[in-house]
């Protein structure tokens, strides 16, 4: 073999190593994404919840049981979230953040104390989308993401504690 007749094969593998190369520097595409298996809401405690900030026509006092804070191996924030108005009745929502892409999931509801009611057929909706209160909007923006990636669990609730705002 002459030097001229490698030098097609070359660049061919070179050519093809290279896109291996960039194919394989990618980050894993969303459609490749699985979630988890999310098993029963958790109990969480009224006492001790950290307080989200809420725009002031936000009448609701919104906190996150910092118990209930879970990073899963899937890159979603689960936490319960409670919801307290004026006259002191209160509503808690188990919740997964998908920092990745900016969506929130809703897996159970509690507006009896003690009674979780599982919500039927759940989808991810961008966490700007869940009006009127936009509480998984704050609670991404103050600590549960960092940017479009998932904190650790103490670094969420660190933040929370602190009341960190992120762009």
């Amino acid at each position: 073999m002459t030097n001229t007749s490698i030098k097609p094969w070359l660049v061919v593998l070179f050519l093809t190593g290279s896109t291996c190369a960039a194919v394989a520097q990618n980050p894993a595409d969303s459609q490749d994404w699985v979630e988890e298996a999310v098993g029963d809401a958790p109990t969480f405690s009224q006492a001790g919840l950290l307080s989200i900030e809420m725009p002031p026509y936000v009448s609701l006092k919104v906190g996150v049981d910092p118990a209930t804070i879970t990073v899963g191996k899937d890159g979603v924030v689960r936490y319960v979230v409670v919801m307290t108005n004026a006259t002191g009745s209160m509503n808690a929502a188990f919740e997964g953040i998908r920092c990745a892409t900016g969506e929130v999931k809703t897996y159970a509801r509690q507006v009896t104390v003690g009674q979780w009611s599982k919500v039927t057929a759940a989808q991810w909706k961008s966490v700007t989308d869940n009006l009127p209160s936009r509480h998984a909007y704050a609670i991404s923006r103050q600590g549960a993401c960092d940017a479009r990636s998932a904190p650790d669990r103490l670094t969420i609730v660190n933040a929370l504690k602190n009341g960190r705002q992120t762009p």
